[in-house]
């Protein structure tokens, strides 16, 4: 059979970056795979691929194998599976029979005299545009050739990787996961060998165990196909990630070790030689080879899975570099779980998380968010003594946005400390699912009564700890507004790492942040025992005006200063004017009295921002518009009216429950509510804390990015927030080339673009939603229906507020948008976070699509005595600019009070 010669040297890619351009319907998962390393300046052998188009003109001509094919594939069940194996049988070894195309020939003989290649053993592998995908990997299914020297025996090779598409075991695999027999295709990939000192396989997570905090590596010496095969036991590294510094430690190291692989043997792409007598039983990798290894192969894996898929790689030692011979997505991993809870499916909500984290996260912010949220929820149950899973993910980036894995923390509060999954979903907010759980025996009961006892008797001293370092981070935030930065790379590296440190080192920080809802859930289901149906709303009546939080504090002292602009002629006149006519506020009279008071604010809160957890944001040293835009409006706010309304429901939350407690009980009640409030108030505190600390970090990000661009490895200043940190101090490290930054910002942008266009899901189920139980806050079956959104009287969500409020709708979607707001109306936001802290003051009532009775909306509306209702999800769409409504801030109702004529 001949092939036009020009047809085949346009199909013939003999370089990655043209193996690249071809796209992996061309050259294949595992060429493309590749191409995208090497296009990243990774370790990677040249390659050749015959890309899939060759195989189907080659298979076209062969009509009668086709013919065959296609009746082979057809024959499935009963007796007819017998027929089917034979006539696949038959149709590989007619397909083996067939010559390779002469033009293809020629090109491999061209291609493989160029200098590298000649007299160069090769390996010839199967490249399937399915193959190597986060769906299928194909593993041990198609074949490949090792040690194969020159263009005849590459073509050779070449055809019986075409041929092995028809093969029994192919044509199940392909059956079972769904892929039609027409779209069976075939790229060739062939690689010289590399002369291995030492090689194996490595995972970018424990694929037994499930943990994604950690990396295995199996290593073998001289060629691992013997190890791949199952044939040895090689050597196992465990490496773990640092959640403070983002560091790899080597977790243990066993020489011949018989663990199980979790993967079918395949191919490999090293020489083929025995391993030397005198290295029988040595260590294949001292420790630092391992670490070099760990980090080379986590830079490569994130690099093509970015933070959301795990990667099974195989790699070679040849006695000075690392190579990277193999990429794929590894698509069964184990379930790192808790045993209770392995026949239930993974509840995923951004019920809290999008109160503060609405948008899609940057990479830099990928792992920190991983980290640290995983340490703030786990630290209570450390101190209660509670057993938890080693290396379980309660967190997770869907699209972009974080999600909290419900059915962990469901089953952690409730096997910990006896609170119910409905409890927990009201204090984390979110429609999500409960986790079925069995009867609280007695036995149980009094394991929670110690572990309370234990929490309790060690909380404070962490909390004292936690308040030290708040402090600390303030000072080091402003240490570092007015530091020179370092210009050495060393010294960059260096201040990033200390800076991680101190932020995701402060356990007793972490442990404010992610524990603050024990003393609050024991208030509302006390005050439920004594007033059913009543607890939230007496609850957020009771803490209002108690001892402020920071970000309360933060509201007030920014009224004052808005008092002060107020009374001043010149300020007034100058805050009139549009921002972009105004300039610096710095540029006022050094003597203006509005200069020193904001001064003074910016001075303690300039840290802050608005969304502040994004890096990405400005925060307000860096740009105030948005606050002196809300001073003109917050001038109106009375203060002493506001201490008054908070006493009122204080006093009223009292006199209702005056008649249903003894006096002994209310002095329990009293206890408990302060310590809700502290507990409330660390959280803030925590926060913070938290944002002060990351300040530094993001301008010396900034700075390194400015850096960066100007020698033209980033687009922008701002492009260095789309690499990890460890990918940042790879670069100053020296371990990766700054050319190699250009194309991962390049994709990792694009990415980033596509999630901003994607609607999130509320709640991801990842199994059968029918084990579990529907959620217990649920709206009505007409929420999800826009075109009934007029009809709609009565909205039901989670009271965080006291008292009731009704006034105009003023729908708002970020705190720049609120300056607008009047007073008397009804503030309803998507979510809020501290930036929304002044609109707060000067809306007559609050409602928040999302967010639970511990999030930052309903902590702040609670000490601000604000009526308000959080948990709405469609709430924007649901209610219309400038409708009448009633927010009920003891019941948690929303109530349309203008006719349904008047709405629609």
């Amino acid at each position: 059979m001949e092939m036009p010669d020009e047809h085949c040297r346009r199909l013939l890619l003999t370089s990655w970056q043209g193996i690249a351009q071809a796209g992996v319907a061309s050259v294949g998962g595992k060429a493309a795979s590749l191409a995208r390393l090497a296009e990243l300046d990774f370790e990677v052998p040249p390659g050749l691929v015959v890309p899939s188009g060759v195989h189907d003109l080659w298979l076209a001509e062969a009509r009668t194998e086709c013919l065959h094919a296609a009746q082979a594939a057809q024959a499935v069940g009963g007796d007819q599976s017998v027929d089917r194996g034979a006539a696949l049988q038959a149709l590989h070894l007619r397909l083996l029979s067939r010559p390779p195309p002469q033009a293809l020939m020629a090109e491999l003989r061209l291609a493989l005299a160029a200098p590298g290649w000649a007299g160069t053993a090769c390996a010839v592998r199967s490249s399937a545009p399915q193959e190597d995908s986060a769906r299928a990997s194909f593993a041990g299914i198609h074949h490949t050739a090792l040690n194969v020297t020159g263009a005849e025996a590459v073509a050779r090779a070449v055809v019986e990787v075409w041929a092995s598409l028809w093969t029994p075991s192919a044509v199940a695999y392909r059956q079972r996961i769904g892929l039609a027999h027409g779209q069976a295709t075939m790229a060739v990939l062939v690689m010289p060998l590399v002369a291995a000192r030492a090689s194996g396989i490595a995972f970018s997570c424990d694929p037994i165990s499930g943990r994604d905090d950690r990396l295995v590596v199996h290593a073998n010496h001289g060629l691992g196909d013997s190890l791949v095969d199952g044939q040895a036991e090689g050597d196992e590294a465990v490496l773990e990630v640092s959640r403070i510094d983002e560091g790899l430690n080597l977790v243990r190291y066993v020489t011949g070790s018989k663990r199980l692989h979790s993967r079918p043997s395949r191919d490999s792409g090293t020489e083929r030689q025995t391993t030397p007598p005198d290295l029988s039983g040595a260590r294949v990798l001292d420790d630092a080879q391992v670490l070099r290894l760990g980090r080379l192969l986590r830079l490569a894996a994130t690099a093509l899975g970015d933070v959301t898929q795990p990667f099974d790689m195989e790699w070679a030692w040849d006695g000075q570099r690392f190579w990277l011979l193999q990429a794929r997505p590894v698509t069964a991993v184990a379930r790192c779980t808790y045993a209770a809870l392995r026949h239930l499916p993974d509840i995923w909500s951004r019920g809290n998380s999008v109160d503060v984290l609405p948008h899609p996260l940057s990479p830099v912010e990928w792992a920190t968010v991983l980290g640290s949220c995983n340490s703030m929820l786990e630290s209570g149950w450390r101190l209660a003594g509670y057993p938890l899973h080693p290396g379980m993910q309660r967190v997770k980036i869907i699209d972009g946005r974080m999600y909290l894995n419900m059915t962990a923390i469901q089953w952690e509060c409730f096997d910990g400390i006896g609170l119910l999954p409905s409890t927990t979903n009201r204090l984390v907010g979110g429609h999500q699912p409960e986790i079925p759980v069995p009867a609280i025996t007695p036995a149980a009961q009094r394991q929670h009564f110690w572990r309370k006892v234990r929490y309790g008797l060690h909380t404070e001293r962490l909390r004292r700890r936690g308040r030290r370092q708040i402090a600390d981070l303030a000072g080091l935030q402003r240490a570092w507004r007015t530091r020179p930065l370092p210009n050495d790379d060393a010294d960059r590296a260096a201040l990033i790492v200390a800076l991680m440190r101190a932020v995701r080192g402060s356990d007793g920080m972490l442990f404010m942040q992610g524990s603050g809802g024990g003393a609050l859930s024991t208030l509302v289901d006390l005050l439920d025992e004594r007033q059913p149906g009543q607890g939230h709303g007496l609850a957020a009546a009771l803490m209002a005006g108690g001892p402020p939080s920071v970000s309360a504090q933060q509201g007030y002292e920014l009224v004052r200063v808005a008092h002060i602009a107020r009374a001043d002629a010149t300020t007034r006149h100058w805050l009139a004017r549009p921002a972009a006519q105004r300039g610096d506020w710095r540029a006022l009279p050094e003597g203006n009295p509005f200069r020193q008071a904001f001064s003074s604010f910016i001075d303690r809160y300039g840290h802050r921002g608005i969304y502040e957890t994004y890096l990405r944001n400005p925060r307000w040293h860096e740009q105030a518009d948005d606050l002196l835009d809300s001073l003109p409006g917050l001038a109106d706010t009375d203060l002493q009216a506001l201490a008054e309304r908070q006493r009122a429901a204080v006093a009223g939350a009292w006199r209702q429950l005056k008649a249903s407690t003894a006096w002994t009980q209310r002095i329990w009640l009293r206890l408990v509510l302060r310590a809700a409030q502290r507990d409330s108030n660390d959280r803030e505190a925590a926060r913070s804390g938290f944002i002060a600390g990351a300040e530094p970090l993001r301008r010396l990000l900034l700075a390194l990015g400015t850096d960066w661009a100007g020698r033209g490895w980033l687009d922008a200043p701002i492009d260095i927030l789309q690499l990890m940190v460890h990918e940042t101090l790879a670069v100053l490290e020296g371990t990766r080339p700054g050319r190699a930054l250009r194309p991962l910002v390049t994709r990792r942008k694009r990415l980033f673009d596509q999630w901003q266009q994607t609607v999130p899901r509320d709640v991801v189920v990842d199994g059968d939603e029918a084990l579990l139980q529907p959620a217990s806050i649920t709206l009505p079956d007409d929420v999800a229906a826009p075109d009934l959104s007029g009809h709609l009287q009565v909205l039901h969500g989670t009271a965080v507020g006291s008292g009731r409020a009704s006034g105009p709708v003023r729908l708002v979607h970020s705190p720049a948008e609120g300056a607008d707001l009047q007073s008397g109306e009804i503030l309803v936001a998507p979510s809020t976070d501290p930036a929304w802290t002044p609109l707060f003051l000067r809306a007559a009532g609050l409602v928040v699509g999302t967010g639970g009775f511990m999030s930052h909306g309903a902590i702040v509306a609670r000490e601000f005595g604000l009526p308000a209702v959080v948990n709405l999800p469609g709430v924007m769409w649901l209610l219309r600019d400038g409708e009448r409504v009633q927010v009920d801030g003891m019941n948690g109702t929303v109530t349309r009070l203008d006719p349904p004529a008047a709405q629609d």
